[in-house]
């Protein structure tokens, strides 16, 4: 039978005190237990590893070679659990995150440098990508997407502050060709298109009276990011459905107007989510807190 790693511990901590007595102290048990243990411990491998008398304990020649092997061994051994324990008391390592350009642009940009700031030991890496994505599959540790996007078995921690998306256009845009007055009224007007990575063109949601709507826009200008989308509607180009955050310079400043303002949707929050695990690595347990405390809700997943 191997001996277990406990067993040889005991052996090479006998050996090295040359007393059972401390050796078992250093462990808090009885040095008869000890005996008994080391007793064993030559029994299964065969060989004698101690010399004992009633004065004193001494290794054999194949004891001395074999704690020769043994210390190193365990010293990297306990160093290896010494270095488990600290990733545990102090978030210690690296976090891929997949995120869409959004979130990375209006809730990561603000949160991460404080984050890195009471967290310096731990390193992240941020991965855009609007596509739905495995994070499991491509090696995340975890994702922000809206809620709706989510997997069931994923874990999810709301990010505040919600989100909205509005309709914006240039004040030229709508000095020449009007300003509609319905969601409808949109199909007689050139429309900035949001595509997503599928391919497939978002259709533009709306809210009233707590009655939805969703209207499949047209344009000659479509995009798959909200920065071109601003930059086409300040151009002239049409009316652009971007997230609100994003353009409230812009709308400050005069240069884009609310378009159909009364009809926005209601705001919608991005959630980051990590497979269910019992035992999370500290930078992202620590990551997870952070959101909770200083960017996420107190009642969070």
């Amino acid at each position: 039978m191997t001996p277990d790693l406990h067993d040889l511990d005991a052996f090479a901590a006998v050996a090295r005190h040359r007393s059972f007595r401390k050796a078992a102290a250093e462990r808090g048990i009885s040095a008869s237990a000890l005996s008994h243990a080391l007793r064993g411990l030559e029994e299964r491998l065969g060989v004698r590893l101690l010399n004992r008398t009633t004065r004193s304990v001494t290794p054999t020649e194949a004891g001395q070679r074999l704690l020769a092997r043994l210390d190193p061994a365990l010293r990297e051994v306990a160093e290896a659990l010494a270095e488990l324990n600290a990733l545990h008391a102090e978030p210690v390592g690296r976090l891929r995150l997949n995120v869409p350009r959004p979130a990375a642009r209006l809730v990561l940009a603000p949160l991460l440098p404080r984050f890195v700031a009471a967290y310096p030991r731990v390193r992240i890496d941020v991965v855009t990508d609007d596509g739905l994505v495995d994070i499991v599959k491509d090696g995340f540790d975890a994702g922000i997407r809206f809620g709706e996007s989510l997997a069931g078995d994923m874990v999810a921690v709301p990010i505040e502050p919600p989100q909205r998306f509005v309709c914006v256009a240039a004040p030229d845009y709508l000095a020449t060709q009007g300003i509609p007055q319905t969601p409808r009224e949109l199909l007689a007007h050139a429309c900035i298109g949001r595509r997503f990575p599928s391919g497939n063109v978002y259709a533009w949601e709306f809210q009233r009276e707590g009655q939805p709507l969703r209207v499949d826009v047209e344009g000659p200008l479509s995009f798959d990011d909200d920065l071109p989308m601003i930059q086409a509607a300040r151009a002239g180009a049409g009316i652009a459905y971007v997230y609100e955050a994003l353009v409230v310079d812009d709308l400050a400043e005069g240069r884009l107007a609310l378009v159909l303002d009364a009809w926005k949707p209601p705001p919608s929050r991005f959630f980051l989510y990590y497979p269910g695990r019992r035992h999370l690595p500290a930078a992202l347990r620590a990551l997870v807190d952070f959101i909770r405390r200083e960017g996420g809700t107190p009642d969070g997943a």
